[in-house]
């Protein structure tokens, strides 16, 4: 690739975990202002296109179960001793295609492995992508172990879900969760998400209407036994389609319906169009298109399309990368000084944490105490009152607005 070969100047290295195909990695990259110099990726297929497309960063190919022991002699670890670490630990424990089990699936352990990397090489920022399901699963509860795991490692976090045609310019209706963490607080007061933008990048600039393509994505009489069906109603350039077992769903809003993993295997997940040659699939490099990844990201020749249509699922919008490690540059570059995360041992930990609806919000680090009197001396002085857990649960449970204050104790 022209864009993250090219040398550039980099104020900042990142560390991936969960890389998948370097979606994440690119966002940063296209800012010119990260640079990846680690990759850790378990999947065989993932790991052919990381090397197509990033051959100059180092990328590790074990489970991350492995990684960077006391006793790993693999690599230098020198290499994730980096200012941000990131990663988009697998989601399908979390996702409505998962099951939605979380920490119960042999998959949702993934996050404490990427805590355990952030635990001991302590970056000066994290970034964390994963399903907006991971907000509301398990009654909030599960966001809310990630979310206090990450304040008690020391960093200041916010999180906010958006939505590809909203915040990337991309025509697909894709919600997903982000998760901001910094280890100065000035960076944390200093760091926006992005605001939303005009949605001007039509269907037609990643689809091509025009275009024959191989037999293979065509949708044709005598072959799906529903064929006059889609004829019928699949008329529209302006609209992707899906078979939804029985009937044909048409998606309206000129976007393309979120893109899965499964999309390849055929059933209700296929994103169906109108093009000139006849009633087809997309082609795996058009999902590409709609992930945001640029015309020259190579896909490997050796793959089978329902390893690119997995990879596209399973990968991250691009551009939405991109808007949100501008900002996160912006937040570094207003602390040119590298401050380590707070080490958080005492007794009890003060937070205050702003909720905006279960969609947004950010938890800060107030102060630890020794004591249970200190404790209360300091929110008597200062007029701060405290939740306790029913009332805790009671906030992190509804969809609502909410400004409080709790504490943790980081023994536990």
């Amino acid at each position: 690739m022209t864009e993250n070969n090219a040398t550039v100047s980099t104020p900042y290295t990142i560390a991936s975990f969960f890389g998948g195909v370097g979606g994440i990695d690119l966002g940063f990259i296209k800012t010119k202002k990260f640079s990846s110099v680690f990759i850790n990726e378990f999947d065989k297929n993932a790991q052919e296109t990381i090397s197509k497309n990033f051959p100059d960063v180092k990328l590790d190919r074990r489970d991350i179960h492995i990684v960077d022991t006391d006793t790993d002699t693999g690599f230098n670890t020198h290499l994730l001793d980096t200012d941000l670490i990131v990663g988009g630990f697998p989601c399908q424990a979390f996702s409505i295609a998962g099951y939605r089990k979380g920490f119960d699936d042999d998959r949702g352990d993934l996050f404490f492995e990427l805590l355990r990397m952030i635990k001991k090489h302590q970056p000066r920022a994290i970034f964390i992508e994963n399903v907006k399901n991971l907000v509301t699963h398990d009654h909030s509860n599960t966001f809310r172990v990630i979310r206090e795991a990450l304040t008690l490692e020391g960093y200041y976090v916010k999180w906010k879900v958006l939505n590809a045609k909203e915040y990337g310019n991309i025509p697909q209706n894709r919600e997903r969760i982000y998760i901001v963490g910094f280890a100065d607080k000035k960076a944390f007061e200093t760091f926006k998400f992005p605001e939303p933008q005009e949605l001007t990048t039509k269907l037609s600039d990643v689809i091509d209407f025009n275009k024959l393509e191989d037999d293979k994505y065509y949708y044709k009489q005598g072959r799906q036994n529903f064929y006059e069906q889609l004829e019928k109603e699949v008329i529209s350039q302006d609209s992707v389609y899906q078979w939804r077992r029985q009937y044909v769903r048409e998606n309206k809003s000129g976007v393309v319906p979120t893109l899965t993993a499964n999309m390849g295997t055929g059933g209700h997940n296929v994103p169906l169009i109108k093009s000139d040659t006849g009633i087809r699939k997309l082609t795996p490099r058009e999902t590409f298109n709609v992930q945001g990844f640029p015309k020259d990201f190579i896909l490997p020749e050796n793959l089978s399309n329902g390893a690119l249509y997995k990879q596209a699922g399973n990968s991250v919008v691009v551009p939405v990368i991109e808007r949100i490690a501008e900002n996160i540059a912006k937040a570094l570059d207003s602390t040119p000084n590298i401050v380590k995360p707070i080490n958080i041992n005492d007794t009890y930990a003060l937070y205050h944490v702003i909720m905006n609806g279960r969609l947004e919000g950010e938890s800060d680090f107030v102060q630890q105490f020794n004591s249970n009197s200190e404790l209360k001396d300091f929110c008597d002085t200062n007029k701060i009152s405290v939740l306790n857990e029913d009332e805790y649960l009671k906030i992190i449970q509804k969809n609502g607005i909410a400004d409080f204050y709790i504490v943790l104790n980081p023994s536990k």
